[in-house]
């Protein structure tokens, strides 16, 4: 069953794609009543297992708040119980060893440096120059050599549900992977179809906080699918501060805000994914 999002025309906001209202300057995205009604019925159905695939395409000490970005998620979804064996995360800069961090090992989402996000326990399954977009799509459609190992691989079914995360820079229809190639919008839907037609997974939210990010799921055309984007067509996607200490931004705004409505969420909470969007 297709998503049945409602389009709503709003003549200040432009509420769009099933009545989610993403704005760059992140009031937090507004849904209406009946919008919201189905986000909820649309993750009531069962399923046996969750995944999900966690994405930093950009490189360079000046990017440090993409790889937070990836990292604070990563930490997140580990907290409410998805486990390493069914997370993959990429990584394309390794911040906590860089020559620059004055603060080796750590990767902070906060100029407070409250919580090192890189942690004790991060395994980063693709890093470096292996994040490419060749590796992203077989990812998604499994179409791997044999000789991969089981920790980079997406062993999903017809019954799991899959989180995928990406952020770095974008622009109209494309998201850049580390300054040197960039996905499309349309090799994206069309990976997320394979997914669909060979079984690898029940349900999947699509989650992305670059520039642009809503041109990235409107060639989506796959079943099942819930996308939510940190800026329209023609609009920036903003970081939020910077870590005086560090030299840069330490996190973009949409993931910022995000993590302020997951933190509070805890293993066996009956919070919604349509809180979520309209937190």
């Amino acid at each position: 069953m297709r998503w049945p999002g409602k389009v709503t025309n709003h003549p200040q906001s432009g509420l769009m794609n099933n009545g989610v209202d993403y704005s760059a300057n992140w009031q937090g995205p507004t849904i209406v009543t009946e919008g919201k009604e189905k986000v909820e019925e649309f993750f009531k159905s069962g399923h046996t297992n969750n995944w999900a695939v966690l994405v930093d395409t950009s490189r360079f000490w000046f990017n440090y708040r993409h790889v937070a970005n990836v990292l604070s998620i990563y930490r997140s979804v580990k907290r409410l119980g998805i486990p390493d064996s069914h997370i993959i995360l990429m990584i394309a800069d390794d911040m906590a060893c860089n020559p620059r961090n004055p603060r080796p090992a750590t990767v902070f989402n906060n100029a407070n440096q409250q919580i090192n996000v890189y942690g004790d326990d991060v395994e980063v399954d693709y890093r470096g120059y292996e994040v490419t977009v060749e590796n992203f799509i077989r990812v998604l459609t499994g179409r791997l050599p044999p000789s991969t190992p089981r920790s980079k691989r997406l062993l999903s079914d017809e019954r799991s549900n899959i989180l995928v995360y990406m952020t770095g820079h974008g622009g109209d229809g494309f998201l850049k992977f580390q300054d040197a190639e960039e996905v499309s919008n349309v090799e994206l839907a069309d990976a997320f179809e394979q997914m669909w037609e060979k079984g690898r997974y029940h349900e999947l939210l699509f989650m992305i906080d670059t520039c642009q990010a809503e041109s990235m799921h409107q060639k989506f055309y796959s079943p099942n699918i819930l996308a939510v984007a940190s800026s329209r067509v023609g609009e920036d996607s903003l970081s939020h501060h910077v870590d005086p200490a560090l030299g840069v931004y330490v996190i973009d705004r949409y993931t910022y805000h995000a993590l302020e409505f997951l933190e509070g969420v805890k293993p066996g909470s009956k919070k919604t994914v349509g809180q979520f969007v309209s937190s």
